[in-house]
């Protein structure tokens, strides 16, 4: 990379509470869009977590770690102002995941809102692959709760951590 090359940065942002298949699949594809991908781990504490902010990070560290080969990813939490955080941690592009119709409208919103805030930071929609495209956080929490099977929704070590949350091992 020569000095005038400027690192393209970008934000996934999210809860991962848990980390399912879906963030992984959007995760794989937004590193190939860029140099540097930051994942940041929203504290959100409106949405009362399973997991604490602690667990939520470890696991996105460590289902991710597999990419760190010539692609630099970082975990950071954040409980701040979602433009504020992309610029502290130089974003030029915010990605986010699309499953459905519905989340489109409440993501047309918030770029709307973002692009107020920063008009030089760029959001990206990855369309979520066919087979993760029902997988939900909220979901996969409510199946393994009521003892039902999750491995193909998550990565298997979250697959045992949710299991241990519910005293299912």
């Amino acid at each position: 990379m020569t000095a005038k090359t400027k690192r393209r940065v970008g934000l996934y942002p999210g809860t991962f509470d848990p980390m399912t298949n879906g963030h992984m699949d959007i995760i794989e594809r937004a590193a190939k869009l860029v140099d540097k991908l930051v994942i940041g781990v929203a504290i959100n504490r409106d949405k009362g977590p399973l997991f604490s902010l602690a667990e939520r990070v470890e696991m996105v560290e460590q289902e991710t770690a597999r990419f760190i080969t010539d692609m630099e990813i970082v975990v950071r939490p954040f409980d701040t102002l979602l433009m504020k955080f992309a610029e502290e941690v130089g974003a030029q592009v915010i990605v986010r995941g699309l499953r459905a119709v519905s989340d489109f409208e409440y993501e047309f919103q918030m770029v709307g809102m973002n692009q107020k805030l920063n008009p030089d930071i760029e959001t990206v929609f990855l369309m979520a692959d066919p087979t993760c495209q029902a997988i939900a956080s909220r979901l996969v929490k409510e199946i393994a709760r009521l003892k039902g099977e999750v491995s193909q929704f998550v990565p298997a070590d979250v697959e045992r951590r949710l299991k241990a949350k519910y005293g299912l091992e």
